[in-house]
C-alpha cells in the first residue's frame, strides 16, 4: 500500500509536520493485525484487468475492465470478507454488501452543497464507499480516515485497479489527526458520534477541521423527541457495544449551535429498514433484524428505541 500521494498533498498545503508524522507511522499501519497476511494475499492474487474504468454516480460503485481470470477475481474479493458499506460492482462481481449505503447517499446529497473542486475530509468512513461515491461530484481530494484493517484492505482492493490520486484513505482514528487542521471545505462525520464517549468534543474536533465557512455533514443515531431528550443506553444497544449518547434531532442541533455552529438544520430523520441494513451472501452474520425485538419491531432487542437517524448540515462561521 502506498499512501505518498496524500502526504505529497498535505505538505503541497502547508500540512508539513503532519506529513512527517503520518510518514514516520506509516511503516506500522496495519501489519500488526492477526489477518494480515490472510488479507494481503487476497490483494495480491487479484488478477490483472486492463481498459479499466470506474463510474461513481450509480447505487454500485464500478469498476470495469478487461480482466485475465474472472473465477479468481471474484474469490479474491470473497477473500475481504464481510463487506460492511457499499454495494459495489468489479465486473461480473456485484458485492451485496450489508447496508445499502446507497440509501443514506440518497437522503444526503440533495442537500449539500456542491462539492466540485472541494477538500473533502471523511471520518470513520469504512472502506470508503461514499468516498468513492463523492468523486462524481468532482472534488480536489477526498480524503478518509478509518481505524479498521479490513475496510482499509477492501478500499486498497478498489484503488488497485483504479489508481485515483484524487482519493485516498489513511488507517488512522481522528484522534490522530491535528487539532487545528483548518483545511477541509466540506467534512463528513457519519456514524461516528454515538461512538464517543464526548460527544461535543467531537463537534469541536470537526469544527477545527473546517475551513472558515466550511460545512460539516453530521449523521447519527437520534431518538424521537423535543430539545433535552438523551438516551444513554446502559449496556449495549442494537448489539452494538460502545455506544453513548444518543440525543433527539432538537438537542442535536442545539449541541451543535452551541460548540459555534451556524446555519444548522436538520434535512432527513428515517428509522433503519431491514432493507437498508441485512445479511447477505457478502454478509453472513447478524445484522438489523437480529438486533430487533421479535415481539416489537420499534424496540431493539434490549428494549430500547428502534434505530433511527438523522442528517444534520451546518457551517463553521466565516
Amino acid at each position: 500500500m502506498n499512501w505518498q500521494v496524500l502526504f505529497d498533498y498535505f505538505r503541497r498545503h502547508g500540512l508539513n509536520d503532519w506529513a512527517q508524522q503520518l510518514e514516520a507511522e506509516a511503516g506500522s499501519w496495519l501489519v500488526n493485525h492477526g489477518d494480515y497476511a490472510r488479507w494481503s494475499s487476497a490483494l495480491d492474487t487479484m488478477p490483472e484487468m486492463t481498459n479499466i474504468g470506474g463510474t461513481f454516480n450509480l447505487p454500485a460503485v464500478t469498476v470495469t475492465g478487461n480482466c485475465v481470470d474472472p473465477a479468481a477475481l471474484r474469490q479474491a474479493f470473497q477473500g475481504l470478507m464481510p463487506w460492511r458499506k457499499g454495494p459495489y460492482r468489479i465486473n461480473d462481481v456485484f458485492i451485496d454488501t450489508e447496508w445499502r449505503s446507497d440509501f443514506k447517499w440518497d437522503r444526503i446529497l440533495p442537500h449539500l452543497s456542491s462539492l466540485e473542486s472541494r477538500r473533502i475530509l471523511d471520518i470513520g468512513c469504512g472502506n470508503g464507499y461514499h468516498c468513492w461515491r463523492m468523486l462524481a461530484h468532482s472534488p480536489e481530494v477526498v480524503v478518509g480516515i478509518e481505524p479498521s484493517v479490513l475496510f482499509n484492505f477492501q478500499f486498497q482492493a478498489l484503488q488497485k485497479y483504479l489508481k485515483r490520486s484524487d482519493i485516498g484513505l489513511l488507517p488512522i482514528g481522528v484522534e490522530q489527526l491535528p487539532k487545528d487542521l483548518n483545511c477541509f471545505d466540506t467534512v463528513f462525520s457519519m456514524g461516528v458520534l454515538y461512538h464517543r464517549r464526548s460527544p461535543l468534543d467531537h463537534l469541536y474536533q470537526l469544527k477545527n477541521f473546517l475551513v472558515d465557512g466550511g460545512e460539516l455533514c453530521l449523521e447519527t443515531l437520534v431518538i424521537e423527541g423535543s430539545e433535552g431528550r438523551v438516551l444513554l443506553p446502559p449496556d449495549r444497544y442494537a448489539r452494538m457495544r460502545n455506544v453513548w449518547f444518543i440525543p433527539s434531532s432538537a438537542e442535536l442541533k442545539l449541541w451543535l449551535e452551541r460548540c459555534g455552529f451556524t446555519h444548522v438544520r436538520v434535512v432527513d430523520e428515517s428509522v433503519t429498514s431491514i432493507q437498508e441494513q441485512r445479511v447477505t451472501d457478502w454478509m453472513q452474520f447478524e445484522s438489523l433484524a437480529q438486533s430487533l425485538s421479535k415481539d416489537d419491531p420499534t424496540l431493539t432487542v434490549e428494549g430500547l428505541p428502534a434505530p433511527r437517524r438523522a442528517v444534520i448540515l451546518a457551517h463553521k462561521p466565516g
